[in-house]
């Protein structure tokens, strides 16, 4: 692995879970909410971690960061959640420098999403940026690597399809319901948590089903009732969340608690039932199932869901990947000079130390000595010098290692190791 001079002493990883090998419930033992990820940032700078950004969504927990080693970012996620490090060990997936790099770009552009395309993880990505930030934990590197990706997203929507047509969870969930429920516009549609995803579903729901049975609960009523102000829906209080169930046909459950707020016991009738829980960790707990009238789908079956519009996404995953491409290339040939720039300096400062006594030694020497006419020749010296050796240093065909070597051994420069 190429060094390069960013974190002193540190190599930069990206460690965490996905839905690739980690189901609902797995993903939700480690799923961060917002106070937990500020938990976890406030102590990863107490232990002297100098740079990390973490995002939690419903499909993945991941932290990206410098450390001397990956176990530094996994005790960190362990110790805010429910999950163990037998139980990450077992899921999860550790990169380190090029390899961390390439899969933040590949998350980043949706080409990593449980849904292709499905483009939100961009805006958790920012937030979780903005939020390091905050915290004094986003390094130069990271930032630039953070907008690089940025970048590489926007690309790909405008210069692509990949983002073309409604394809995500929310949408999946509405198309299932079209597909399973007859005579969906005279059923009782109850939503239970007006977070993005519900949001998003609820939009759905009125474009898709012209149904106007449908109902609104939220923690915090006044957050439904933005909503429900948009399409004229009805809202009620989280005190009748039961009686509500109970009149509804369709249940859709999109909170973001940590311990299922809908089970069996609430359930009091016997005419059919469907839920949909969207949520990670589950809301839903599974003892429903143990009720005859009730069929309960989760999440990530909804994900599993198709249809052309996804496979017209396919087809453009080359261009994507040649957008990723070449912004990383930039990214890397960055990095490139960045790696030796700290050597450059070292070299510039002992080069003017050199001016410095020889000047003061001439000075001495000659009664008519120019001041100005001997600092403006020095320092054009000193400039042609080093810009030599950064462009011997850019050049593809030497060892930038071994030249920074010996740059250091010749000069005598303070050594530097620092890894990315």
């Amino acid at each position: 692995m190429k060094q390069y001079n960013i974190s002193k002493g540190n190599s930069f990883y990206a460690i965490g879970l996905s839905y690739k090998k980690a189901d609902a419930e797995i993903r939700g033992h480690f799923s961060l909410d917002t106070e937990a990820k500020s938990n976890l940032l406030q102590q990863a700078k107490n232990e002297g971690i100098e740079s990390t950004v973490v995002i939690s969504t419903c499909n993945r927990t991941e932290i990206y960061g410098f450390a001397q080693h990956p176990y530094q970012l996994i005790k960190l996620l362990c110790e805010n959640t429910k999950g163990t490090v037998e139980e990450f060990q077992k899921v999860a997936f550790v990169f380190k420098g090029k390899d961390a790099i390439s899969h933040i770009f590949r998350v980043g552009s949706g080409l990593d999403s449980q849904i292709l395309g499905d483009f939100e993880i961009i805006g958790q990505l920012k937030q979780s940026a903005i939020a390091s930030k905050k915290c004094d934990l986003l390094n130069a590197f990271m930032e630039r690597l953070i907008n690089a990706v940025i970048q590489s997203s926007k690309r790909i929507k405008t210069e692509t399809n990949i983002s073309t047509g409604a394809t995500s969870v929310s949408f999946a969930s509405v198309q299932y319901i079209l597909n399973n429920v007859k005579d969906i516009s005279s059923k009782n549609i109850l939503l239970f948590g007006t977070g993005k995803i519900g949001r998003n579903t609820c939009e759905n729901l009125v474009k898709h089903t012209q149904n106007p049975h449908i109902t609104l609960i939220n923690r915090t009523k006044n957050k439904a009732e933005e909503i429900a102000g948009k399409f004229n829906l009805t809202v009620k209080d989280y005190s009748s969340l039961q009686e509500e169930i109970n009149a509804s046909d369709i249940l859709i459950v999109a909170t973001g608690a940590q311990l299922p707020t809908v089970d069996k016991h609430i359930i009091q009738n016997q005419k059919d039932l469907l839920i949909l829980d969207l949520s990670i960790p589950k809301n839903v707990d599974e003892n429903v199932t143990e009720l005859e009238n009730v069929t309960l789908v989760h999440l990530d079956y909804l994900s599993q869901i198709t249809d052309d519009t996804l496979e017209k996404r396919k087809q453009d995953i080359p261009l994507a990947e040649n957008i990723i491409t070449e912004i990383e290339t930039e990214f890397n040939a960055w990095l490139e000079t960045r790696k030796f720039a700290p050597t450059i300096k070292a070299l510039k400062n002992r080069l003017e130390d050199f001016k410095t006594l020889e000047l003061d030694t001439q000075r001495k020497k000659l009664a008519n000595f120019n001041e100005e006419q001997a600092e403006i020749i020095s320092n054009n010296i000193i400039q042609k010098i080093t810009n030599h050796f950064a462009h011997h240093l850019k050049d593809d065909a030497i060892s930038t290692d071994d030249s920074l070597e010996l740059i250091k051994k010749v000069f005598q420069l303070e050594e530097t190791v620092n890894h990315v």
